[in-house]
């Protein structure tokens, strides 16, 4: 039995169309099928703030929440 991590997978995406139809081939992934995503930087993250900005962040989110409640209860 073959291993999937020996398998090699090869298409061509050369197309012979005599027809325009308005998109291209080009691909954006660059990485191994099998290989995950490179990683990327993130601008934000919850996991980068401190404890009391979390703390800020869940209680403004908490008070938004429920003022639309209220307003619903209206």
């Amino acid at each position: 039995m073959v291993p999937a991590a020996s398998h090699a997978h090869h298409h061509d995406h050369s197309h012979d169309h005599a027809h325009a139809h308005g998109h291209d081939h080009t691909h954006a992934h660059v990485h191994d099928p099998l290989a995950p995503h490179p990683a990327q930087a993130a601008p934000w993250s919850i996991l980068r703030m401190t404890m009391a900005g979390r703390l800020a962040a869940a209680l403004a989110v908490c008070a938004v929440l429920w003022g639309m409640v209220f307003l619903a209860m209206r």
